[in-house]
């Protein structure tokens, strides 16, 4: 997963307009996440931070995967205002089948691309690559439809193991909880995280979870009385200020490095030092947003060593420096 820095938000006074299209087909369950997620987003003073709308792209009906109809109040137009637009999943239709939209649609949504963030949720991507806002770009959808992505759009690079991927202006995710995932990493990356962890808490969900889509891909189950690698993650947790290495995971884990590395990524969808690092840029976030530490201080307490370290891995993280993150997220959590 790749996150940027992103469109500040809490520096203006309006609110942060969204629109949700709704397609033929739209997965019920997915078109009111952004409402459910985003809508609850407020400030230190409760003040809604998104308003969040639905349109068709004629202002009628739709039916949705639930076998009932939507009918909102607004048409494409709303694309033409909002600075998110999201487009939620769909079952079946011309993108899913042929790789191919209706004109207007196409239409609509190069235009509202060329001024606003774009963002999917499950197979959402197929619409997304059909109308060219994918090509070239790193995406993701359920892992159930990747290959039929990856067939009908070769020129997407599509990743199957990620909840979300996070592109600058253009987000995808994968099934419809990792919905969930995106839209509260939306909010984290608009306002920080204080803001996202209270959207999580008042919808009951988890603010962050860990690994990728493989943890959920169909496969055998374990043996009866296998371990897991879960005490160890941990554990893990607690120990981020030490060098951990791989051996020391996989002997806290009691297993061979080869067994403790395969179980791991099938429980989590990563490499163990994959995770471990996402664990401390993660704890490195937190300490520079609600915490006045030094970067030194930072970098010690989430496993970096030396600010260099921490500087290295957050840019190839999020884009950029600590400093300028603790400015961009401190200061957004002040103003908003």
């Amino acid at each position: 997963m790749s996150s940027g820095p992103g469109p500040a938000t809490s520096t203006v006074s309006s609110r942060h307009e969204v629109a949700v299209l709704a397609l033929p087909g739209t997965i019920a369950f997915e078109l009111g996440l952004p409402h459910r997620l985003l809508g609850s987003a407020v400030d230190a003073d409760e003040r809604p931070l998104y308003r969040v709308r639905v349109a068709t792209l004629d202002g009628g009906p739709v039916r949705t995967s639930a076998g009932y109809s939507v009918t909102p109040e607004h048409d494409a137009a709303l694309l033409e205002t909002a600075r998110t637009v999201v487009v939620p999943g769909v079952q079946g239709g011309p993108a899913m089948a042929e790789g191919r939209l209706p004109g207007e649609l196409t239409t609509a949504l190069r235009a509202a691309a060329g001024h606003a963030r774009t963002v999917s949720i499950c197979t959402g991507a197929f619409v997304l690559a059909a109308a060219g806002l994918l090509d070239g770009r790193p995406a993701t959808t359920h892992w159930m439809h990747a290959p039929a992505l990856a067939r009908l759009f070769p020129s997407v690079r599509v990743d199957p193991d990620v909840l979300f991927v996070d592109d600058g202006d253009v987000l995808t995710s994968a099934g419809n909880a990792a919905g969930i995932d995106l839209l509260l990493h939306l909010v984290r990356r608009d306002h920080g995280s204080e803001v996202a962890n209270r959207v999580a808490r008042r919808n009951v969900v988890a603010p962050w979870r860990e690994g990728g889509q493989s943890q959920f891909v169909e496969r055998p189950l374990p043996e009866p009385g296998d371990a897991g690698t879960a005490p160890t993650r941990a554990w893990a947790l607690e120990h981020l200020a030490e060098p951990l290495t791989l051996a020391d995971l996989a002997r806290h884990a009691r297993m061979s490095v080869r067994t403790f590395t395969r179980r791991f990524r099938e429980e989590t969808g990563l490499s163990p030092l994959r995770w471990l690092a996402a664990q401390r840029i993660a704890l490195a976030r937190r300490l520079l947003e609600s915490t006045d530490a030094s970067v030194d201080r930072v970098a010690a307490e989430a496993g970096f060593g030396t600010p260099a370290s921490l500087r290295q891995h957050l840019r190839a993280a999020i884009g950029v420096a600590p400093g300028a993150y603790r400015r961009t997220y401190r200061g957004a959590g002040r103003t908003a």
